[in-house]
């Protein structure tokens, strides 16, 4: 199939999506764009939120893992369903209870305003790093399989899709979101499983016989039991849980879709039904990383990794209604991401850090333009750093993006975890420092434990290679840190606090919050 005409699939993909979004920011105001007025019906959020979960990464990354690793990425999935019943059960009650717009406010109220724009900041930057780089993946497939061929350069796809992105979700926000994202996770699930069945039938292999082959050349691995791995599965499933608690039940993307549904027995229902189905849907990601593998093989075919999916899905082997479905599934994998971290960091921005629904000098005309602006100024921001991935060009985005979230996420882990699980007050002027001591101090742990992946990603001399595992080596025995830096990160910034408190006063304001929990 043509570029051209591909291209044309895109483009009218889009334009589906811009009618999504006229009918429904009309008579949209500041709170429909900022917590879709707390109208959203639960089922909706739920469906749509597995898009938003999932991403271009997932469509794309865990496919490609299996070659290396089977089937070990499901300890991760399965630490996640862990993760949501924390959301569900301990999060939710408090957001809910203290009745939230931006869910950092809990700082506020817990410890003071310091705490309270330092969650805000470290969310703007854990979302925006983490959503340019799942954005930079998909742009990057559509750039090297379709447009490279049409000699459209790489800033120009990025832009116009970015263009694209904020004018479906520049007036309606999460009201608008609800609906999209429904439709795009509909679109990504439907491309998955009609991929699954396509290379089943070009390999003449029924779901058992499928399973059993992959099973004989050893990619059906489920548990790493090496506990000096990084992929160690009690690494994987409690690293798994916590990355929920924190991506999901800490950010302020997840979360203003939760708290826009009517009640918490809703949101806890779209939770746990969330939970349950990406059990199903990751399990499916891994079967066609398996069933890819195996149809590269047949086919002679070297390719692995991350360009796996798109390679074989937009080449000449399969059928070009496959090409159409795959591009169509991948662009609604990345939406959901993109357009969802750009509302909510607009939204963290506008009340978080300017404080925009507190202020009464504003009337509701001016607020608007301020958001709008806001808006705007991310997309611009959205645009500098998909640039600067591209000039990285990591080719396992799904390692970076993890990596990312254990520096940035940990502060707020250690922030919520201290405020929820003590009565003890902070000295609110310290909170920042503390929660950027942390990350450096993990940061040079990482360095010393793992220094291959610094290797690898900044092309450090041989010599210097060598002196750094065999330093690694004296200092850890051969253990590696894996995905539980967040929880090491988490409990570093957890101890920072501690030793910058106090025994709480019974009498003080912030002690009924603690004891709601």
């Amino acid at each position: 199939m043509s570029p051209a005409l591909l291209f044309s699939f895109v483009i009218g993909y889009f334009l589906l999506l811009l009618a999504v979004a006229y009918f429904t920011s009309k008579n949209s105001n500041n709170d429909s764009f900022f917590i879709g007025n707390r109208n959203s019906n639960w089922v909706l959020v739920a469906f749509g939120m597995i898009g938003t979960s999932l991403s271009g990464v997932t469509f794309v990354s865990v496919p490609g893992t299996v070659g290396s690793n089977g089937f070990q990425y499901y300890q991760v999935v399965l630490g996640y369903f862990l993760g949501y019943l924390v959301i569900a059960y301990v999060l939710l009650p408090l957001y809910y209870r203290l009745n939230l717009t931006s869910i950092y406010d809990y700082l506020a109220q817990r410890f003071g305003p310091v705490s309270y724009k330092t969650g805000a900041m470290f969310f703007i930057v854990s979302r925006a790093l983490g959503a340019t780089a799942r954005m930079y993946l998909v742009v990057n497939i559509l750039q090297l399989f379709i447009l490279d061929k049409m000699h459209i350069p790489f800033w120009a796809t990025a832009l116009v899709i970015l263009l694209l992105i904020l004018l479906y979700t520049f007036e309606g926000g999460v009201k608008t979101i609800v609906y999209t994202d429904t439709l795009q996770t509909t679109f990504m699930l439907l491309g998955l499983v009609v991929c699954i069945v396509a290379v089943m039938n070009k390999l003449d292999l029924g779901l058992g016989a499928a399973l059993s082959s992959l099973k004989e050349k050893g990619m059906t691995t489920l548990f790493n039991t090496d506990a000096n791995a990084p992929g160690f599965f009690l690494k994987q499933i409690l690293g798994g849980a916590f990355i929920t608690i924190a991506m999901t039940g800490l950010d302020q993307e997840m979360m203003q879709k939760n708290i826009s549904v009517r009640t918490l027995k809703g949101s806890q229902k779209n939770i746990m039904t969330l939970s349950t189905v990406l059990l199903l849907v990751n399990f499916l990601f891994l079967l066609m990383g398996g069933l890819l593998y195996l149809y590269a093989a047949q086919n002679q075919l070297t390719i692995k990794g991350d360009d796996l999916f798109p390679a074989i899905a937009l080449g000449d082997t399969l059928s070009a209604g496959i090409s159409v479905i795959f591009i169509i599934g991948l662009i609604s994998a990345l939406f959901p991401s993109a357009d969802g971290a750009l509302t909510a960091l607009t939204s963290s921005f506008c009340i978080d850090i300017l404080g925009l629904k507190k202020r009464d000098d504003l009337d509701e005309k001016a607020k608007r333009v301020t958001r709008l602006s806001v808006h705007l100024g991310f997309a611009v921001l959205f645009f500098l750093l998909v640039m600067l991935f591209k000039w990285i060009d990591d080719k396992s985005i799904i390692d970076v993006i993890l990596k990312v979230a254990g520096y940035t996420y940990g502060p707020l882990l250690g922030l919520f975890a201290f405020g929820i699980l003590t009565k003890r007050s902070i000295n609110d002027k310290w909170a920042l420092i503390i929660c950027l001591l942390s990350p450096l101090l993990v940061f040079g742990i990482d360095f010393i434990n793992n220094p291959e992946w610094f290797i690898k990603r900044f092309n450090l001399s041989a010599e210097t290679a060598d002196q750094l595992k065999a330093f690694s080596t004296r200092v850890f025995h051969g253990f590696k840190i894996g995905i539980e830096i967040l929880i090491l990160n988490g409990l570093l910034t957890f101890l920072g606090l501690f030793l910058i408190s106090r025994k709480t006063n019974p009498v003080e304001a912030h002690a009924p919050v603690v004891n709601e929990n």
